[in-house]
């Protein structure tokens, strides 16, 4: 594993065979949203409105003067919609990408030194890389991340499409050789 020409797993070549399944496009999603600090940010922002406008309606509760009905229910909505939007964003994306990746049928993906590469029945995609310099392992996917700077694109390799369990070290090791583990 240290690159190298003695290193048997430096010219591998790991192929993955898969349908797409909503559930690793929906943890794929999620991981490259966690991982995006634009993400994050807009999450606290959310919650922290959602927090100030519950705040606004218990004030208006409590103060001595008689609470007023439309801004209690006003400040409450807004609240439980900052929290709405930002739970069901990710799954929402999650479905819009799924339909469109299902839509193609069964997918191969190649990863090799050069980077990855995504073939389905009328799609095919080189990613070389430096466009995924880091990765993210979950107990189901590999899922590959552009670069910070360039916003949350991803791609995910199911660990399920492997021909063999074991390929899954080798991936491991491909992709720490060509990305950064996060």
């Amino acid at each position: 594993m240290n690159g190298t020409t003695d290193d048997p797993t430096l010219h591998d070549r790991i192929e993955l065979t898969y349908l797409p399944v909503l559930a690793d496009v929906r943890e794929a999603v999620g991981v490259s949203l966690d991982a995006a600090r634009w993400w994050r940010a807009l999450r606290r922002a959310a919650y922290g409105s959602a927090v100030l406008a519950l705040l606004v309606a218990a004030l208006e509760l409590l103060l001595p003067d008689e609470p007023d009905p439309a801004t209690v229910a006003e400040m409450a909505g807004l609240g439980a919609a900052a929290v709405a939007v930002v739970r069901l964003m990710g799954p929402a994306v999650a479905r819009a990408v799924f339909l469109s990746v299902r839509a193609q049928g069964e997918a191969r993906a190649v990863v090799d030194a050069e980077g990855g590469r995504w073939t389905a029945r009328d799609t095919e995609q080189l990613i070389r890389w430096p466009m995924l310099p880091r990765y993210v392992e979950t107990d189901r996917l590999f899922v590959l991340l552009t670069p910070r700077r360039t916003g949350s694109g991803f791609a995910y390799l199911p660990k399920h499409g492997l021909a063999d369990p074991a390929d899954a070290g080798r991936l491991r090791a491909l992709l720490d050789r060509h990305s950064a583990r996060v």
